[in-house]
């Protein structure tokens, strides 16, 4: 009888354990950075995955082979149509804790937002000039300052909902009253895009992966198939004994959910953002979305999910070490049918 492999490397990355669905398909952010700025912004923004393109551009990264020369980028358009914050949240610090919610309030959203298809039992809170001043004499013990931003999916082009997307963004830079004044500011009035990121910023993009349903371990694992030319009295796409059952979990893959996780990528370079989506949309229209009508912001590199899939970009938790003193110069950008 011919050798027989007595051990293997575990499949797949514990990091990544459990491989299940995702609880909501809006992801909460669990960490967010801090800025070195004088000035109260934003840490994120909620926008739409619409498709991908290709562009060229002019290297411009220190030290890269192809530096000062022209390379092809893929690049991913991300809709992000004017946000409205509805609601402030402060926190409190507990040390061994951690951070516990003090209070909060929300405004009266514009009508034609219909929040009340998302929260059918939305009440403002009555006095936003009395809650902000109880707030301030709290200031020593607060820790973060959030704002609750909701989604204007009637100005998103690939989408046909009505309902709004909230999602809960961090106030970063400045001291906590510089932050408090802030919010106080953009309570209940648009946001856009070009007032959080900049052109040549990186950002993290967060979202939920494309769903592929039950697979089994060729697929979801990689592991290799027998041999096909030999007969198989229980199929060739199997994996061995499971038994004994302890300790298997993290070490013999198995067949279940792959697809549809919540996953972050770091450091994505926003290469240019716009307004007039004339100028990024393609003959015809992207596939399954179709024509971008707002504000928008092109990544290069691939963003996790398919069209209208909702996107929270983010200031970078672990920025890059080497970073491009000025924003590549764009010399094409493919509009051709993508169809």
């Amino acid at each position: 009888m011919g050798h027989r492999k007595k051990s293997a490397p575990r499949r797949g990355s514990l990091g990544y354990r459990p491989r299940k669905r995702a609880s909501r398909l809006i992801p909460r952010i669990r960490s967010w950075p801090e800025i070195d700025s004088d000035k109260p912004t934003l840490l994120g923004f909620l926008g739409y995955k619409a498709g991908m393109t290709h562009m060229i551009v002019v290297d411009n990264r220190p030290r890269s082979p192809t530096e000062g020369k022209e390379i092809f980028v893929p690049v991913t358009v991300v809709e992000t149509a004017p946000v409205i914050p509805l609601g402030v949240r402060v926190y409190g610090k507990i040390p061994g804790y951690g951070l516990y919610t003090l209070t909060e309030a929300w405004v009266d959203p514009p009508e034609e937002l219909e929040i009340r298809r998302k929260i059918p039992t939305f009440k403002p809170t009555p006095d936003i000039d009395g809650f902000f001043k109880k707030v301030e004499d709290l200031a020593d013990k607060i820790s973060r300052v959030s704002l609750i931003i909701a989604s204007q999916p009637k100005l998103v082009g690939g989408l046909e909902k009505k309902k709004p997307d909230l999602v809960e963004i961090a106030v970063g830079g400045g001291g906590i009253a510089d932050r408090l004044e802030y919010a106080k500011k953009i309570l209940g009035s648009e946001v856009r895009v070009s007032d959080v990121f900049k052109e040549g910023m990186y950002v993290d993009a967060i979202a939920v992966t494309k769903g592929k349903g039950f697979q089994g371990v060729i697929k979801r694992f990689g592991v290799k198939e027998l041999p096909r030319w030999h007969k198989h009295r229980k199929g060739s796409r199997r994996i061995g004994a499971r038994s004994p059952g302890r300790g298997t979990f993290s070490e013999v893959p198995q067949a279940g959910q792959m697809g549809f996780h919540r996953r972050t990528q770091h450091n994505l370079m926003i290469l240019t953002i716009g307004s007039d989506g004339k100028d990024i949309t393609p003959a015809g229209g992207f596939p399954h979305y179709g024509v971008v009508r707002s504000d928008y912001i092109v990544l290069s590199g691939s963003v996790q999910g398919p069209p209208k899939r909702p996107v929270v970009l983010r200031y970078p938790v672990r920025p890059p070490g080497v970073i491009a003193r000025e924003v590549p110069k764009i010399v094409y950008v493919s509009l051709s049918s993508k169809i």
